[in-house]
């Protein structure tokens, strides 16, 4: 989707966190061609002051950079109530699938390895916001004790406030709408992640570990069934 055609304020704002010269250039030439307004950091406290001047849709966040790793902003960043729900994509020339993990660990919610096309990239980060965005349709849906608010985007359970990234929200949403039934890790890449952008499934995992973490206070029945073997459930234990 291009947006090039809207005014400059209207344009969704990436920040750039990235400290090779010649990389910052082509993603900017590329985001800004496909209608992005982009913003730029070099290292991880010029990107924690940027995002306090002026929050972006989407953050795309280097790993190695200089004074501060991106996963330590990452870290500062999901600390911060105002930052948490920031979608955020780490680049990393680290490929190893304990890396990856670890990013999503952190509070990622999508890695993209070097090299990478700037098609794959783009597509990432299509899904990323459109996650991020939340459903087109509006409304209210609830489980036992488990409440979300599709208008203000909100999720509650026993009158506690939830507090998800964009990921955890798409698939609790997704579990609420389908209460019971076992999806495999497959079945939940397409629902929430979409079809049009490759993630392993381990990915899947690393989500549904956060969104329990979210979920299950301390008195808390944990009400994401594990199924051996066939996927995930939003079910009574």
């Amino acid at each position: 989707m291009r947006s090039s055609s809207l005014p400059e304020h209207q344009r969704p704002t990436i920040l750039v966190v990235e400290d090779e010269a010649p990389l910052l250039t082509l993603l900017r030439y590329n985001l800004e061609k496909q209608g992005f307004r982009v913003e730029e950091a070099t290292d991880g406290p010029e990107a924690l002051l940027k995002v306090n001047e002026a929050k972006p849709d989407l953050m795309l966040l280097d790993w190695m950079l200089p004074a501060m790793s991106g996963i330590e902003v990452c870290r500062q960043l999901r600390r911060r109530p105002d930052t948490r729900d920031l979608p955020i994509i780490m680049v990393t020339a680290r490929t190893e699938e304990a890396d990856a993990v670890r990013a999503l660990d952190t509070g990622a919610d999508d890695h993209i390895g070097k090299p990478f096309t700037i098609e794959a990239l783009l597509a990432r980060i299509r899904a990323v916001m459109r996650r991020a965005a939340g459903p087109a349709t509006k409304g209210a849906l609830s489980w036992h004790d488990i409440a979300m608010d599709q208008d203000a985007h909100r999720v509650t359970r026993g009158g506690r406030n939830l507090h998800l990234g964009p990921t955890e929200y798409r698939l609790m949403e997704f579990f609420l709408q389908h209460p019971g039934r076992v999806f495999s890790r497959e079945q939940l890449l397409d629902a929430v992640w979409g079809r049009d952008i490759h993630v392993e499934l381990r990915t899947v995992d690393v989500h549904i570990r956060r969104l329990r973490k979210a979920l299950n206070g301390d008195n808390d029945t944990d009400v994401i069934r594990t199924v051996r073997s066939a996927g995930y459930a939003l079910d009574v234990q």
